[in-house]
């Protein structure tokens, strides 16, 4: 919905060197590029790039790289939070067109801030620069309810209880044992993987699984019938693990990333590029 990255990420950069007190570094905007090209944007190794350039902060052990490396990447994260909660960076242009299109055309839109690696907060202030009026026409999904949703008490066992009686609560269980059995197969590839990969790559990759299929649901449309639109590889990955067609919008930090596995790469909202129109155009099997 926005393009954070492109107009915030070098600033949160300069913000995060001023907090830590490393006056001698600052990125203009040709530094950044350059580094960001070099490092395939690759943040971390950006850092490491510019300072054995500059120089490293000669009270830092050697030992010690790594963490500092972490501190910057931290507070540049912070930064960069606070850039995109401000009033100061605009959505996208043509997002609001593609959501009032839709909604013209019966389309129902979902917005999923449960998997958004800013969080519902950060996420929960892009959307109010949509304006109330074409808030209400979407539905939005944050970790409150997708762990509400049907999929999310059924792969955490808990909440189907709440608000009925036993009896009621029973048939609740005998009416979705047959979806239980379809996402059976999902939920043991991702525990699967939480064993084989990264934990912590796991777990987001479980998150978007969940975000996807609750927003399905809130939808009230078959999820092989949704279309993604994604703006990095994890909303991809998730889509690609439940077969849940994508389309990613490339941003700065992703311009040069590519996406197999998504059925469109575009630039945006708009013209010659994603429209509801050739979104309704478009069919997969």
């Amino acid at each position: 919905m926005m393009d954070a990255y492109h107009l915030g990420n070098r600033q949160a950069f300069n913000v995060a060197f001023q907090k830590l007190g490393l006056d001698c570094a600052n990125w203009s905007e040709p530094v950044y590029l350059d580094l960001a090209r070099k490092c395939s944007g690759d943040e971390e190794r950006m850092l490491n790039v510019y300072f054995n350039r500059i120089g490293w902060p000669t009270s830092l052990p050697t030992n010690e790289k790594g963490s500092f490396i972490k501190s910057v990447l931290q507070e540049k994260k912070t930064a960069l939070d606070d850039f995109v909660m401000s009033k100061n960076l605009p959505l996208r242009p043509g997002v609001e067109d593609f959501i009032d299109d839709a909604y013209n055309e019966g389309i129902p839109v979902v917005i999923l801030t449960a998997y958004s690696r800013s969080g519902d907060k950060v996420a929960g202030s892009i959307i109010e620069k949509l304006g109330h009026e074409r808030v209400s026409k979407v539905k939005i999904l944050g970790n409150k309810e997708v762990k509400q949703s049907l999929y999310g008490q059924l792969v955490t066992n808990k909440g189907l209880y709440w608000g009925v009686d036993e009896e009621l609560a029973q048939e609740a269980i005998k009416a979705a044992l047959a979806e239980k059995q379809k996402i059976a197969k999902d939920v043991a590839s991702i525990l699967k993987l939480s064993v084989e990969i990264d934990t912590s790559s796991s777990e987001s990759l479980e998150k978007t699984v969940a975000a996807l299929r609750a927003g399905a649901e809130y939808a009230e449309v078959p999820f092989k019938n949704c279309v993604l639109i994604a703006g990095s590889q994890l909303g991809v990955s998730g889509a690609d693990q439940i077969g849940m067609p994508c389309i990613v919008l490339r941003s700065s930090l992703t311009s040069r990333a590519e996406f197999p596995s998504a059925k469109a790469i575009m630039d945006g909202f708009g013209g010659a590029d994603l429209t509801i129109s050739k979104l309704c155009q478009k069919r997969w099997s």
